[in-house]
């Protein structure tokens, strides 16, 4: 599996109802698409849950690599970027997804960026963070709950889905779900 965000931050006087109409015009496009896990159409108002600026960045998580490279290479994200220009698109290696049968009723998500010390335990730390997706789902809440790594950067991302917004905290980047496309 393979967890991929991308994102465009908007002016401070964006019109944010435009992000929301696309989302509603747009999303359903992507129901079904094959060896999509779910996309979550997602979009951050500036001062709202602590962000501080206007967002729209969609978070994807895929069954396959083919489902990316469709994808990426299909008339979709073409539209995208004739419409917001060109982004740098992250993607991690998934250590872990679980997905409630619930996942329907997301309304908001929460994504965290970590970096990861050079000489980490590797192993340990997949370990650590494969129990913490388990616990999101088990007792704490979540949705969905993705953990990933990226060896290049050596990042790893933190990604739940919510039907109510969970307290945050600074170093987290909270969302509004507008859509979510589901196999």
């Amino acid at each position: 599996m393979i967890a991929m965000q991308y994102g465009f931050t908007l002016p401070a006087d964006y019109d944010m109802s435009i992000i929301d109409r696309r989302i509603r015009d747009k999303g359903p496009l992507l129901d079904g698409f094959p060896n999509l896990g779910f996309k979550a159409y997602l979009s951050a108002r500036r001062n709202e849950f602590g962000s501080r600026d206007n967002l729209y960045a969609p978070f994807y998580l895929w069954q396959k690599p083919e489902g990316a490279s469709d994808f990426l290479c299909g008339p979709g994200f073409q539209a995208l970027t004739d419409a917001f220009g060109w982004p740098q698109v992250r993607t991690w290696i998934v250590w872990r997804a679980d997905i409630s049968p619930d996942i329907a009723a997301a309304r908001f998500a929460t994504c965290n960026i970590l970096q990861t010390e050079a000489y980490a335990p590797l192993a340990d730390i997949r370990h650590a963070e494969s129990a913490e997706v388990e616990a999101d789902l088990a007792t704490g809440g979540a949705l969905a709950s993705v953990s990933g790594f990226e060896p290049t950067t050596w990042t790893r991302v933190r990604f739940r889905l919510w039907k109510d917004m969970p307290e945050i905290t600074e170093d987290t980047q909270a969302y509004r779900v507008g859509h979510l496309s589901l196999p």
